[in-house]
């Protein structure tokens, strides 16, 4: 689930000795997660636990048995009561429920997979908070005590639904009236209306029916404590008695007059409260009455105000609702999907037909059809990182990072091969510069405001967080590197290129005087190429060559040699009270299927975003440049962007760091190169030459964030510098002039 808390973190201190002074195999001060006193190097590593965050290492060399916590496991004792440590090191130990949790979690932090949020598996229900229990209870619990109705929530349903459900209810119950034979219904639609109205605080309840012999005693009036005061009576004709329900020609009325109405309006009541989030309850509401108050019997259906006294109910309660809105409920997932995702699921279908069915554009135009494929794109990138995690999860390392290395940069790529098909197509240079531009934009987002939202978030909750700068400082270097590597053939074309201007114009009069000159750019192609083919394109080939041979070896030194620089470490132990399987919610195939229709999906609709951005980057008064590093180089990141903030929340700073540089550093090692490759199976007009602003804005933002990150540790301050200079880029941006040929 999308909004779970991620498993509790605790901190490990492996540095100790042997003192006479602590007993063996007791807790002391009865905190089972707290560092152990009493030694001077238990004291020592005690205050470092007391700091958020990754620490180094702080050479010490004594060592002792591990004292169990009051809460392990004998087999857990067992298997780590022998720990001997060479260095004082503090390391992050994450509990999981299972073995999947774990495998996940592990994955988090390893170098070039996919950090992701949520959980691959279901939950135990005794571990959720009473918040996140209530989202998922059913409307038919009476609690003891429910505060006051009078909530802004409730007044809100009154005003979107309350007032029109009760004028409709009206009407319904008059229509059933005027048929005669329908008058039980016309009653119950009667009571159902005042329900609707304003539905907290009542309980609407299933009764027996009582025997044909017990209807006069039943009709005398019954009492409960709880809900005080007589039954009301309703009327049931005679020849009810003794006979199916379903065969009454009352009931007959009913489902062909009265119900198909009710239920359409408690349809459009649930979908509408469904997509507001917060109004969930609501839509829990109309859908249990559609499908089951307005089924069963008249006789059957009791409405009741609830009374503080509480005594249980003898009949079944179907319906009980004390508040129409919860904040909380973007928090609430549908199979292990973030409410969020589940309701932009339907505007991907809507894009798609919209798309290819309007072709003519007679029923909306290239603005809303671009607009529309664009913001499709975030479920669809959620939905391909649930189905990443939960296959990585599920399986061993090397099919992990297969998948990862596959499928991790798909959303991204998709639409740059489309922009650069069309634009080859059309013969219009302007799509290479926008996937340039995009690319500019990706990087530097991931770098500054990636990192920066997340501390400035971050901060807000945590005075001053921590992170590992050991593992921050291989992505930094592996971004030095990249970004050198990239804009090499920028740098060499500036060197040796020719520099050709459009228009010129003497302003001196002179001959030899001075020149205004305009639309001024690098020939690489003077003596017929000879510049370009003998050497830039060489170059180029050499170091997409080189960039996925240095990732590779980024990969191999994390993951492999230098495993421990992550400080992390996942608890093999089960919680107390776990012994249960894993209940994943994507099993791995059908992980595969929703990752291959989800990439598919992603294809048609950077289709359609390519076939549509032509209108707007002609008409459009804004620079090309700007449209390129902000709306489409981000949207496709919003679901990276909502994990970091939740991990920075969390205080869990180094992942929402490695999430922006990973992006960044795949960007370079990895899509770049592959841009160039399709290059060559499929000639275009994409060529890796950089204008002066994206070299001049990638190596600047590279150079700020690892001076930021130089010490470990950040606040709210330095987020807001990130955060303020990439908005200073935006600006320059925003006012450059659009690119040449565009």
């Amino acid at each position: 689930m999308a909004s779970d808390a991620e498993p509790g973190r605790r901190r490990r201190c492996c540095c100790a000795r042997d003192s006479p002074d602590v007993p063996k195999g007791s807790d002391s001060r009865g905190d089972s997660d707290g560092p152990r006193r009493g030694s001077l190097c238990d004291r020592h590593c005690a205050a470092i636990n007391n700091v958020q965050g990754d620490l180094g290492d702080l050479g010490c060399h004594l060592h002792r048995p591990r004292v169990p916590p009051a809460t392990s496991t004998p087999s857990c004792y067992q298997q780590h009561s022998e720990e001997v440590c060479e260095s004082c090191v503090v390391k992050t130990t994450l509990t999981a429920e299972n073995a999947v949790e774990a495998n996940k979690l592990s994955n988090n932090y390893k170098f070039g997979f996919k950090k992701w949020k949520s959980h691959v598996t279901a939950r135990p229900w005794e571990d959720r908070s009473e918040i996140v229990k209530e989202l998922y209870s059913d409307l038919n619990v009476i609690r003891s005590s429910g505060g006051s109705t009078l909530t802004c929530g409730n007044v809100l349903y009154l005003l979107l639904f309350g007032w029109w459900l009760l004028l409709l209810y009206v009407l319904v119950a008059a229509m059933m009236f005027i048929t005669i034979i329908g008058a039980p219904y016309g009653k119950l639609c009667w009571d159902l209306a005042g329900y609707f109205l304003w539905p907290f605080g009542k309980v609407i309840q299933k009764v027996e029916v009582p025997k044909s012999h017990q209807v006069r005693e039943a009709s005398a009036g019954e009492s409960s404590a709880l809900l005080g005061g007589p039954t009301p009576h309703r009327w049931r004709p005679r020849c009810w008695a003794g006979t199916g329900y379903w065969h009454h020609t009352s009931t007959v009325a009913w489902l062909c007059l009265g119900y198909p109405v009710l239920a359409l309006a408690h349809g459009l009541v649930c979908v509408t409260a469904w997509l507001l989030i917060v109004l969930i309850p609501v839509a829990k509401l109309s859908a249990r009455a559609t499908s089951r108050v307005l089924l069963l019997p008249p006789e059957r259906v009791l409405i009741r105000r609830l009374r503080m006294t509480e005594v249980p109910l003898e009949g079944e309660v179907i319906l009980c609702c004390y508040r129409a809105a919860n904040p909380y409920y973007y928090k609430y997932s549908v199979d292990g999907i973030n409410v969020f995702a589940v309701n932009l699921l339907p505007l991907v279908l809507v894009t798609l037909v919209l798309g290819y069915a309007d072709s003519p554009n007679h029923l909306t135009g290239s603005a809303v059809k671009f607009t529309l494929a664009l913001l499709s794109i975030m479920p669809l990138s959620y939905y391909i990182g649930m189905a990443i995690a939960s296959i990585s999860a599920q399986s061993n390392f090397a099919v992990g990072a297969v998948v990862n290395a596959t499928f991790g940069s798909i959303t991204e790529l998709t639409f740059y091969i489309t922009a650069l098909i069309k634009g080859s197509r059309e013969g219009n240079r302007c799509y290479a510069e926008v996937v340039k531009s995009a690319l500019t934009g990706t990087l530097v987002g991931c770098v500054l405001f990636v990192p920066g939202l997340c501390m400035v978030i971050g901060g807000i909750r945590h005075q001053e967080q921590r992170f590992n700068s050991r593992s921050a400082g291989v992505s930094s270097a592996l971004l030095f590197l990249s970004v050198g590597g990239v804009f090499a053939p920028t740098l060499f074309s500036k060197v040796y290129g020719k520099l050709v201007c459009g228009e010129c114009h003497n302003v001196t009069q002179n001959p030899l005087g001075h020149y205004l000159c305009h639309n001024c750019h690098f020939d690489l192609m003077d003596n017929n190429g000879t510049l370009y083919y003998s050497h830039v394109q060489p170059l180029v080939y050499t170091v997409s060559i080189l960039l996925p041979a240095a990732y590779l070896i980024g990969l191999f030194f994390t993951l492999k040699t230098h495993t421990h620089i992550y400080d992390i470490h996942i608890s093999d132990c089960h919680m107390p009270g776990h012994h249960h399987s894993a209940v994943v919610h994507w099993s791995r195939w059908r992980a595969l299927v929703i990752l291959l229709l989800s990439t598919l999906c992603m294809s048609a609709c950077a289709d359609l975003a390519t076939e549509h951005i032509s209108p707007i980057l002609t008409n459009s008064t804004i620079s090309q440049y700007f449209i390129g590093v902000t709306v489409l180089a981000m949207v496709p990141e919003l679901p990276e962007i909502v994990n970091g903030i939740q991990f920075a929340l969390q205080n869990n700073l180094s992942l929402s760091i490695e999430i922006g540089n990973c992006i960044a550093v795949q960007v370079c090692m990895l899509q770049i190169p592959i841009l160039v490759l399709f290059t060559i199976f499929y000639p275009t007009n994409f060529t890796l030459v950089f204008s002066d602003l994206h070299v001049y804005a990638s190596m600047f933002s590279v150079v700020l964030m690892n001076y930021i990150f130089m010490d470990g540790k950040c606040d709210y301050f330095q987020g807001t510098v990130l955060v303020m200079v990439y908005f200073i880029l935006l600006a320059v941006y925003f006012f450059a002039p659009s690119p040449s040929g565009c």
